[in-house]
C-alpha cells in the first residue's frame, strides 16, 4: 500500500474525529469545532485511498432531533446487520433529563443520511457522574457491541441491545459500569488486536496544550487495565500542541495502525481552532502502544 498525507487534512476547524473502513472506503468523522451554539451537524471525510479526501457536509438528519437546539459534536459509528448506527453528544447537559445527551440514528449507508433511531435521547442522564458525551461504539469479535462515554472526569460502558435502541444488563444487574482511568476527561476509544483490548482516552484541558491521549491495556473490554503511559501528547513539538481525543485505523494487509485526531497550532489561541491529522501509530515487540510522532508532510508505502 502507498499513500501520502498531508497534515491537517483540512484547514477548516474541525475535531473529535471517529474513523472507520466500509466497504473499501476511509471514512473519518467529525465535529464542526466552532462555539456550540453554532455546531448544528456533522461531516464525513472519505477516501479510498487514504491520499485524496472528498468532504460529505451534514450528513444527519436533525429534522428528527426536535429538542436539539445546539452543540452537536463527538460522533462514533458501527455496522450492524447491514445497518450504520450513530452516535452523537448534543446540548451540553448538565443534569439529569435536561433535553440532549446521547442522540442515535441510522442509515443504510456509512456516509447518510442519519435519521433519528428514537423519540427520545438515548442517554439523558448521569451515572456514576460521567456527563452523557462522547461516544465511543465498539463492537467485539464475538459481536457484541459495547458503547463508552462520558465526560466530567468519569468513563462508563454499557452493552447495547441487539436493536441498538436501549442496554442489556451485565451479568450483575448493572447497566452503566464505570471504568474510569487514571487522568480520564473524555474522548474513549477502544481497539482490540488479539486477544488484548487496548483502551485510550484523553486528558488535560481540550482547548490548550495539556490535551492528550493516554492508554492502557485489559483482557477484557472493561478492564481492569494496567500498563497505562502516554501516547499522544505536545513534547517538544514545533508545529502543533494539544493533541487528543483519537480515533484509529487499520491497515490489515500491513498490519499497520494510524492515529485520527485533531490538535492546535501555536500561534492561534481560540480553543476551537483544531484540526484533523493523522499520523503512524506503532507498536514495539511486546505489543505495547509507542508514542506517536505528529507530522506535517509524511508518506507511506509497504
Amino acid at each position: 500500500m502507498k499513500f501520502k498525507i498531508h497534515n491537517p487534512l483540512d484547514e477548516n476547524w474541525y475535531a473529535d474525529p471517529e474513523a472507520r473502513f466500509y466497504n473499501g472506503k476511509y471514512y473519518i468523522y467529525v465535529t464542526h469545532s466552532l462555539p456550540y451554539e453554532q455546531q448544528k451537524n456533522h461531516t464525513c471525510f472519505i477516501s479510498e485511498d487514504l491520499t485524496h479526501w472528498e468532504k460529505k457536509e451534514n450528513i444527519i438528519d436533525m429534522s428528527g432531533f426536535p429538542w436539539v437546539w445546539r452543540a452537536t459534536w463527538a460522533p462514533t459509528i458501527e455496522e450492524k446487520d447491514g445497518k450504520y448506527y450513530y452516535i452523537f453528544a448534543t446540548n451540553d447537559i448538565h443534569k439529569d433529563n435536561e433535553p440532549g445527551g446521547l442522540e442515535i440514528a441510522v442509515a443504510d449507508s456509512p456516509e447518510g443520511p442519519f435519521q433519528a433511531l428514537l423519540d427520545r435521547p438515548l442517554v439523558n442522564t448521569f451515572h456514576h457522574g460521567a456527563q452523557p458525551i462522547d461516544a465511543h461504539l465498539f463492537k467485539d469479535s464475538d459481536g457484541t457491541m459495547y458503547l463508552y462515554y462520558g465526560g466530567w472526569g468519569h468513563c462508563n460502558i454499557a452493552k447495547m441491545t441487539d436493536d441498538m435502541k436501549g442496554f442489556v444488563p451485565f451479568e450483575d444487574g448493572e447497566i452503566f459500569k464505570e471504568i474510569t482511568p487514571p487522568e480520564y476527561v473524555e474522548g474513549p476509544c477502544m481497539m482490540k488486536r488479539g486477544d488484548k483490548y487496548y483502551f485510550m482516552w484523553s486528558s488535560g484541558g481540550w482547548g490548550n496544550g495539556t490535551y492528550r491521549v493516554n492508554t492502557a491495556i485489559a483482557d477484557t473490554p472493561f478492564g481492569p487495565f494496567t500498563d497505562y503511559h502516554t501516547i499522544l501528547s505536545t513534547g517538544d513539538s514545533k508545529i502543533a500542541n494539544g493533541p487528543g481525543h483519537n480515533g484509529f485505523l487499520y491497515l490489515e494487509e500491513d498490519d499497520q495502525y494510524l492515529m485520527v485526531y485533531h490538535r492546535h497550532r501555536p500561534h492561534l489561541r481560540d480553543g476551537n481552532a483544531r484540526f484533523l491529522c493523522i499520523d503512524r501509530l506503532d507498536m514495539d515487540e511486546n505489543g505495547n502502544l509507542l508514542p506517536v510522532t505528529m507530522t506535517e508532510d509524511w508518506s507511506y508505502e509497504s
